[in-house]
């Protein structure tokens, strides 16, 4: 029997949780969507997409914007999945992901679900989304390093080491 010990708002809607879960995993169990690209069910989240970002209040603090397969679950939280916001961050999000990739069916998928009409950055022809599934995949199902990620920002790709 899962005991159930953290509550939590999503959406104005009360919701249970064990500590350890994140917020994706609590929404995905009481139907609340939330969109992604690099989560995978059993491997550990990765939050390079960013699509999963939501904004999240505790107490006093201001709301933050964080992704939400990362982030664990506390008691308490307010996390809202549609405010302004998050659509926002989403709608941009992407746009990067399409101009990075513009052939590429998920990226055209993902920008369409998030209202991108236009694409305001510069047009690359990538292949590759870098959701790091694959890189992730092969370290942690298969226990090895025959891929990897190298460089920073836009000079980032996949790679055999």
């Amino acid at each position: 029997m899962i005991v159930f010990d953290t509550t939590l708002t999503i959406d104005g809607i009360k919701v249970n949780g064990k500590k350890g879960e994140t917020i994706l995993e609590v929404a995905k169990r009481y139907g609340i969507n939330i969109p992604t690209l690099c989560f995978v069910e059993n491997l550990p989240s990765y939050g390079a997409c960013r699509l999963c970002v939501v904004e999240i209040s505790k107490g006093k603090n201001p709301p933050i914007l964080s992704a939400s397969c990362t982030y664990d679950i506390q008691e308490g939280l307010v996390v809202n999945t549609k405010s302004e916001r998050v659509v926002k961050a989403r709608k941009i999000l992407a746009e990067l992901l399409v101009a990075s990739a513009p052939n590429v069916k998920i990226a055209q998928d993902i920008a369409a679900r998030c209202g991108v009409k236009e694409v305001r950055f510069k047009m690359e022809d990538n292949r590759c989304v870098l959701c790091g599934i694959c890189v992730r995949m092969c370290h942690e199902q298969m226990g090895g390093e025959a891929l990897g990620f190298v460089g920073r920002g836009i000079e980032r790709k996949i790679q055999m080491p």
